[in-house]
């Protein structure tokens, strides 16, 4: 989905701490570019809040009373036409992120994160993207490794040098419109690009597929 510049993004929050669900809201609608349209203590209202509003993207803590975040994860993605669903955590919720990523989010990030940083990625995430902070990253790669979830050495080989530029946006995070203007591509073509790359990686989507990006750095 793409929205108009001057059309803010739509956010439904999650997180069972009200001090943290106020905070967030005033740094993400500081500059005009997201619009909190309603926060949930729980994945019960989540749900609700989603279904009443319609919003663009969820930021989902995932551990919450009730239902947790994991749970309305896989509530939310199961529906049609769900919003971007990006988890919010902290440093000590391996598990669950790793979770998660299995699950479907699109996107991960830390609560501790730049508000600039944060507002940028749900805008990115509104956008078609995904979104990972590093410092994820960084804890998520050795556990896939070791869970054997992704290939030691993945073998990049197999994907054509335009594949290898369509993977490397991809993993920055860019929607398919950003890397169809970064190539000059058609959007149509590009998402023809993501699906082989995501088909030759033996990925589920667009995260796995930045992850393996990670993985292997600069090397390709």
């Amino acid at each position: 989905m793409r929205l108009p510049d001057h059309v803010p993004v739509r956010l439904v929050l999650a997180d069972d701490e009200a001090l943290l669900r106020r905070g967030l809201r005033v740094l993400l609608e500081a500059d005009g570019r997201v619009e909190v349209v309603a926060e949930a203590a729980d994945g019960a209202a989540l749900l609700d809040a989603v279904r009443r509003h319609r919003p663009d993207v969820a930021l989902v803590d995932v551990q919450m009373p009730g239902m947790d975040g994991l749970a309305a994860l896989r509530a939310l993605l199961a529906w049609t036409n769900p919003p971007a669903v990006a988890v919010l955590t902290t440093f000590d919720l391996d598990d669950y992120v790793a979770t998660a990523l299995e699950v479907g989010a699109q996107g991960f990030l830390l609560k501790d994160a730049e508000p600039e940083a944060l507002v940028r990625a749900v805008v990115d995430l509104a956008a078609g993207g995904a979104v990972l902070d590093p410092r994820i990253t960084a804890r998520l790669l050795p556990r896939f490794r070791t869970a054997g979830r992704f290939r030691q050495n993945p073998q990049l080989d197999v994907l054509s040098a335009r594949e290898k530029q369509v993977l490397a946006l991809l993993a920055s995070g860019q929607s398919n419109n950003a890397i169809a203007v970064n190539l000059g591509l058609s959007e149509a073509t590009v998402k023809s690009y993501v699906s082989t790359v995501l088909t030759k990686l033996g990925v589920e989507n667009r995260v796995q597929a930045a992850l393996v990006a990670h993985q292997v750095g600069g090397a390709w």
